[in-house]
């Protein structure tokens, strides 16, 4: 089976307390909320501690026009990219030549020619290198993206994949947009990259423990297209997200997944590893509510969300990589991320430390 070599997260330099996001929103958001005291709890009620930026906080206070943002998108997210990808690969016995393949997810810029082609330029990789670039996944993909690395891998027992998944959430923060919507993200989402490299079987003696994904599953629930994802002014990327989207869950997680586990002659209480995206405080409840699982199990969720804040896709990453660097228990893991559509992603993975 493919297996993931290496697992790399960004921390960006300009990393704050959710105090100062806080004291930010206040200044930026007080002309139109006269209640903004009141509202400001939503801050203190995240859980979150600290945010990841890729900017100095007073950038958020100016008003930027879509061409400025998208621009920085760009040369932000290939400058950090580059970095993770040089981590990752440097983890490795591999040489950056043996990467046969690069799918690159992201959501929150746009870039034509694509972002993985930019890398591949910058940084010489083999020119014949298979892209796939995929947009429009949010906080799903970076699930949907490992998932398919590993498909790509178990396709081809050569195959060395690189999977990038970058989003800079702050960059679409539109400084005019007094709605209520843009003052919780403004609570919650920040940026992040993370860089895997997963590897076909012929690549075994490159890796220090076997992580695998065995099967994956996506669902798409119906009716529920307005749940979340972007609505595209002129001015930007204005989020869209409902506070239906606990309850969303809390209806349907519990059968998905028994149902996927089933497949595969499973059950929950088979599973050690459980490797979620965090989405929130209320979306962390909702799991909690609906899964009857012993113990603190979502522990290196919660602990990457109060650290960092919502980074959409790459967050469950950064979660893989907490637990890829800190230890887990041998036996099987789930992965698991709620995105636009609305939807979720599933991976099984088999986790065993050499």
């Amino acid at each position: 089976m493919p297996s993931l070599a290496s697992v790399s997260v960004i921390d960006f330099p300009y990393k704050i307390s959710q105090e100062e996001a806080q004291q930010c929103a206040k200044e930026v958001f007080m002309p139109s909320f006269p209640d903004i005291e009141r509202m400001l709890g939503a801050f203190k009620n995240t859980e979150i501690q600290t945010r990841n930026f890729c900017k100095p906080l007073d950038y958020y206070k100016k008003p930027h026009t879509f061409g400025e943002q998208n621009a920085e998108y760009i040369r932000l997210s290939l400058e950090y990219s580059i970095k993770a990808i040089e981590a990752c690969i440097a983890s490795t016995q591999l040489k950056k030549e043996a990467i046969s393949d690069i799918i690159f997810v992201s959501s929150t810029g746009l870039a034509t020619p694509s972002l993985d082609s930019l890398i591949i330029n910058a940084m010489r990789l083999n020119q014949h290198i298979n892209r796939t670039p995929v947009f429009g996944l949010g906080c799903a993909g970076g699930v949907s993206g490992f998932s398919k690395a590993s498909l790509v891998a178990k396709a081809n027992r050569d195959a060395v994949v690189l999977l990038v998944s970058l989003e800079l959430c702050s960059l679409t923060f539109l400084r005019n947009d007094y709605s209520k919507s843009n003052f919780i993200g403004s609570s919650l989402f920040s940026d992040g990259v993370a860089a895997c490299i997963i590897t076909g079987d012929n690549h075994k003696n490159n890796i220090r423990s076997t992580v695998s994904v065995l099967a994956s599953q996506s669902k798409l629930y119906y009716d529920s297209l307005d749940v979340m994802g972007w609505e595209f002014l002129n001015e930007g990327f204005k989020v869209l997200f409902s506070q239906d989207i606990p309850a969303i869950i809390t209806k349907n997680i519990y059968n998905d997944i028994i149902s996927f586990l089933e497949k595969q002659g499973l059950q929950l209480s088979d599973i050690s590893n459980f490797i979620f995206h965090p989405g929130g405080k209320k979306v962390l409840s909702a799991y909690k509510e609906a899964l009857p699982i012993e113990g603190d199990f979502l522990k290196n969720t919660r602990e990457i969300m109060a650290e960092n804040g919502n980074m959409s896709s790459p967050t469950v990453l950064y979660v893989l990589e907490r637990f890829f660097s800190s230890g887990f228990k041998n036996g099987y893991g789930l992965m698991l991320a709620m995105g636009p559509g609305f939807s979720s992603e599933m991976a099984l993975l088999r986790m065993n430390k050499n």
